[in-house]
């Protein structure tokens, strides 16, 4: 458990994803993405706050190095609460500041659960008119998923557990950690 800071160690079981992979796994979804997009004057991220900030983050940064120019905005969208799993009725908390119409939207996604929140996110963003809508997602659970969506670059698959880290909350906490780790289950059952 070297890769803990302070006060995380007792809280995190164990890390799944760490800050270098995830760092070479960015740089590999935004070269796919640059390829794909290469004859777009310019792609619209839609970075779903708060978990996606700092993966948006930095994949706005390698996607500059590749190309298409990027254009951001943010959304954020409630299916959670203060729980651990997607309640399936999405709330919009702040919605685009733009008109999407005729851009190019890829959806910067921290993780793909259940599906639900984004299934209702890509329907939502695709009645707006866009060019096309794409997801890049950091991670997902397979064994999870309720309802199948197109998520066109995913970076890791992972296990059906409660992380946090890098951008990941319990309650608002672990978002800071540079890595994504298993929380101990008797940190949220308390």
């Amino acid at each position: 458990m070297a890769e803990l800071p302070g006060w995380y160690d007792n809280d995190i079981d164990r890390v799944i994803v760490s800050a270098d992979d995830i760092r070479a796994k960015t740089e590999e979804l935004a070269k796919q993405v640059a390829a794909d997009y290469a004859q777009a004057d310019s792609v619209l991220l839609v970075c779903v706050l708060k978990g996606a900030v700092m993966f948006m983050a930095d994949f706005a940064r390698a996607l500059g190095r590749f190309g298409p120019p990027a254009e951001l905005e943010f959304m954020a969208v409630s299916s959670y609460g203060q729980g651990t799993t997607s309640s399936g009725v999405v709330r919009i908390l702040k919605d685009l500041d733009r008109d999407i119409a005729g851009k190019h939207v890829i959806v910067v996604e921290d993780i793909v659960d259940s599906g639900l929140t984004l299934s209702w996110l890509l329907k939502y963003l695709q009645s707006r008119s866009a060019a096309s809508v794409d997801v890049v997602a950091l991670l997902r659970k397979p064994e999870a998923v309720k309802v199948t969506v197109p998520v066109k670059y995913v970076g890791f698959d992972i296990p059906s557990e409660f992380v946090v880290g890098y951008g990941l909350d319990y309650a608002e906490r672990y978002r800071d950690m540079p890595y994504v780790g298993v929380l101990k289950p008797e940190v949220y059952q308390r």
